[in-house]
This record gives structure tokens, sequence and C-alpha cells, in this order.
């Protein structure tokens, strides 16, 4: 597996948080804290770019489930993630459901540019 990374960015009003290796017990937390770290600059949206992350366990689900609650009604929450490692996870436990996912950063951005 590959080393944990995480990076933020702003892409005008949106913050865009990518993550790279595994996302497990001991690297969610560090997600975490970079999705509160992105939300307390009240953005109009927060992407959660999980296109180079390689394992998603349920602790990196939890956070993401967290991070759209704490995101609340003001500022939106997506995901950028695509393929057995992270979109199947996220449908099968029906986050997919009510957090939008989208298959590329880019789909996403376009979808969140008000």
């Amino acid at each position: 597996m590959a080393n944990f990374a995480v990076a933020q960015e702003s892409v005008g009003t949106v913050a865009v948080v990518s993550v790279s290796g595994a996302v497990d017990m001991l690297t969610a937390p560090q997600l975490s804290q970079a999705i509160a770290d992105s939300l307390s600059k009240q953005p109009t949206a927060v992407i959660v770019d999980l296109l180079d992350v390689d394992f998603l366990a349920s602790a990196g689900m939890q956070v993401i489930v967290a991070a759209h609650e704490d995101a609340g009604s003001q500022t939106k929450l997506v995901v950028v993630a695509d393929g057995p490692a992270t979109s199947r996870p996220l449908k099968i436990t029906g986050i997919a459901d009510f957090i939008g996912v989208y298959p590329t950063r880019d789909d996403a951005l376009q979808e969140m540019q008000v």
C-alpha cells in the first residue's frame, strides 16, 4: 500500500481535500482534521478526492459521513471516487445514496461551481 498523504487546496470558493494511500483507523484522524480545516474556511463546497486511495476502511467512511453532517446545510460535501477500492464501498454501504459521488474531480468541480 502507498503511503498516506492528504493535501488541501481551494478552487474558487470550493475546498478540495486530496487523499492518497490507505484510509484506515490509523490515518482517518488526519483526513478528519484536513476536512475540518477546510470546513472552517467556510467554502461553498468541500470535495474529498479519493481517486488515489487504494484502501478505504470503515473508519475512513465514518469520517466522510461525520464531515457531511458537520458541513450542515450551508456547505455541500461530495466525494470523488471511482473503482473497487473507493466507489464500490461507498455504494454498497449506502453512503453514496446521500453524499454525492463523482467519477472525476472535474465532474465534481463543475457540479459544485455556482
